[in-house]
């Protein structure tokens, strides 16, 4: 079978990897990919979000399966379009996708539900804004109600700068919003908990632990992610329990309520209280840099998991897992979630992967000579290990011996889990 992966990131060369190892599938196209999933691919330079020449695209190269990396394609409805002309895709559909789309329709959800979460209060305008900003606590969370790339959330410090984040979230700073919602303030350890789900089931597909800021000791502002680690020491049996009750079988039956249903991965990202877990967001698919530390882990052939879950038979499924723990730092451009430079040579040649030690592309495209920067997240450098200090010295390592000299990273990944060996 061919296949096509929609994204350009690093969770989609690690997923692009994985499924390369797969013997069910003949030919990987990546739309549009980047250098690393073009030396085990073939890559497609065309804009997905434009449906139509999507589909002729798809259907010149005879592709019968897709497998959507990022959120805004899936927000915006492509598994409806594609199920509609016939081709197969592994994806949440439009509705679903609501979950990560709109914060508002996920915290209405919450509350109905009695799905435990922070306080919160949906806001249309800026004097509903300035009559319920009184009713919270300093800090606040100020978020974008919909898609802002990991961009659209700031914790407050002052009413002010909660007053100028709402303004300009108002004025259409992401052209998704035009909510806002206002959020207590949850003090606690963040962790994500991670899904895959069909029409009537779901399995448990590991947990890791993210970095949002961009500075070290959890400083400046927030990032699409500047790495991660996997599994999350703090989420043991006992806590799952509690996620997968008080969260997830409540949130998947209020699709069903709704005749709806949800489909392909689920990240639920949460926040861990006093050993209660309390729902921060919900990603409608695998997030990223936590995929690339969570699918190196996994062992089953996740073409496998794709099939059962599109046949709606998780039920009879069974995952194998790498006992090994897992890291990534994630080496960025400098300027980076500000403006930064394209174009810099990252050289790459002399550095080989091990199975223990490897690259993983983001923000990079070749040129006929080299591989250059093309994003603010650039590359993944991931690690497995027995122990996550061994691990985060090796990757440091490897980042020395690469010596972009327009690139940075943060050296303390992982500080929650080390600081506790």
């Amino acid at each position: 079978m061919n296949i096509a992966l929609i994204g350009s990131g690093g969770r989609e060369d690690a997923l692009c990897r994985k499924l390369k190892d797969s013997k069910k599938i003949n030919k990987i196209f990546c739309i549009p990919g980047n250098a690393g999933t073009a030396k085990i691919a073939t890559n497609l330079d065309i804009n997905f979000l434009n449906f139509k020449l999507l589909l002729k695209t798809l259907k010149y190269f005879k592709i019968q399966l897709v497998v959507v990396g990022p959120e805004e394609p899936l927000v915006k409805g492509i598994v409806n379009f594609l199920e509609k002309n016939k081709i197969k895709a592994f994806g949440p559909n439009k509705f679903a996708s609501q979950l990560e789309g709109s914060k508002a329709f996920m915290k209405l959800i919450c509350r109905k539900y009695k799905i435990p979460t922070a306080n919160f209060k949906i806001c249309k305008n800026k004097k509903d804004f300035k009559f319920s900003i009184n009713k919270f606590s300093l800090p606040v969370v100020i978020k974008a109600d919909g898609l802002a790339a990991g961009k659209g959330v700031v914790i407050c410090k002052t009413k002010r700068e909660a007053f100028n984040i709402s303004e300009q979230i108002f004025q259409g700073k992401f052209k998704s919003s035009s909510k806002v919602v206002i959020e207590e303030f949850l003090e606690g350890e963040e962790a994500s908990y991670f899904l895959v789900v069909d029409k009537n089931n779901f399995i448990k597909f590991g947990s890791a632990q993210d970095h949002k800021k961009v500075y070290e000791r959890e400083k400046g502002p927030n990032t699409g992610g500047m790495g991660a680690y996997s599994p999350a020491p703090i989420i043991n049996k006992e806590l799952e329990k509690k996620i997968i009750s008080r969260i997830v079988k409540p949130t998947l039956k209020a699709l069903k309520d709704k005749k709806q249903f949800y489909r392909g991965f689920l990240y639920v990202g949460l926040m861990i209280k006093n050993k209660d877990p309390y729902l921060i967001e919900y990603n409608v698919r695998m997030g990223d840099p936590e995929c690339q530390v969570i699918i190196p882990r996994l062992k089953t052939d996740l073409i496998k998991v794709i099939n059962y879950s599109l046949k709606n038979q998780l039920n009879k499924l069974k995952l194998n897992w790498e006992k090994d723990k897992c890291m990534t730092i994630v080496l960025c451009s400098k300027g980076y979630p500000g403006n930064y430079k394209k174009g810099s040579i990252i050289k790459l040649k002399k550095i080989k992967d091990k199975k223990d030690l490897f690259i993983l592309h983001a923000g990079t495209k070749k040129n006929e000579k080299n591989i250059i920067s093309s994003g603010g997240r650039v590359l993944n450098i991931v690690s497995k290990g027995h122990n996550f200090k061994q691990i985060r010295k090796k990757i440091i390592k490897l980042i020395k011996k690469i010596n972009w000299q327009d690139g940075f990273y943060r050296k303390d990944i992982g500080w929650r889990v080390i600081q506790k060996l």
